[in-house]
């Protein structure tokens, strides 16, 4: 299954004239999809979805998102155009869905709109991978993050982020990273560079689970995931370490 070609008919299907733009973000534009990495996508839609229209979408993604090697989780965010042009933060997404909330929907049914930080970087990935999907380039339907919103929307996803530190190892790790690259380049970089950029500046000691977190990310399935019980009492020590220069650069 193409899932990029079924994901664009199916937004076609039940959003029609009413999406402006269908665009790759993430992994897909940053250096290429890893083996757990989802399927990233954003979606600029005209008005925000009725009901119907999220039931059918919702409807679509608990069938074409999936696990490998079948299928790779999808990512979708639908976004209003309004709601981002002019920019200002915190933008309101009108739809997001995900793998990690599949057990929602499927008791509760389809997301509702809501304030999401998280736009901020996505937007700026979507803009600097400039890979349509379907409609024109992403600089004709979506105005630029400045610097200042870009950190800002980093940094409010960290408490969230932390709770998952047990479950979502590996991920919160390189999404830490990321977050401390971010702030101090202004680049979002691929997970795998930003985790090879903070280890260059991390002292020895704090280095191992971060050394470990990469190869997971770069050679492993999630159901391939593995950490010593020497490497997990290293986890904590090494997160209060980068919480520390995210600190340090978020409120110089």
């Amino acid at each position: 299954m193409d899932q990029t070609r079924e994901i664009v008919r199916l937004v076609d299907d039940v959003l029609g004239p009413v999406a402006l733009g269908t665009y790759l973000h993430g992994s897909s534009v940053l250096g290429g999809l890893r083996p757990a990495s989802d399927v990233d996508v954003l979606v600029v839609s005209r008005r925000s979805m009725d009901d119907r229209e999220r039931r059918a979408l919702l409807a679509g993604l608990l069938v074409v998102s999936g696990f490998p090697p079948e299928a790779r989780p999808v990512e979708l965010t639908v976004v209003v155009r309004s709601e981002v042009c002019p920019w200002r933060f915190p933008p309101t997404g009108d739809f997001l869905f995900g793998e990690w909330l599949r057990a929602g929907f499927e008791a509760h049914g389809p997301p509702r709109p809501e304030p999401m930080p998280d736009l901020a970087p996505l937007i700026t990935m979507a803009l600097a991978g400039n890979r349509p999907l379907a409609g024109p380039p992403p600089a004709r339907v979506l105005d630029p993050v400045p610097h200042e919103d870009l950190v800002r929307a980093s940094v409010a996803g960290i408490p969230e982020l932390l709770g998952d530190l047990d479950a979502d190892t590996r991920n919160v790790l390189l999404t830490l990273a990321r977050v401390w690259t971010t702030l101090a380049t202004g680049e979002i970089r691929p997970k795998d560079a930003a985790a090879t950029w903070a280890l260059a500046r991390l002292p020895p000691e704090h280095r191992p689970v971060l050394e470990h977190a990469r190869e997971l990310y770069l050679t492993r399935q999630y159901a391939e995931e593995s950490w010593s019980d020497r490497l997990r009492a290293r986890v904590r020590p090494h997160v209060e370490r980068v919480l520390a220069e995210i600190d340090r650069l978020a409120n110089r």
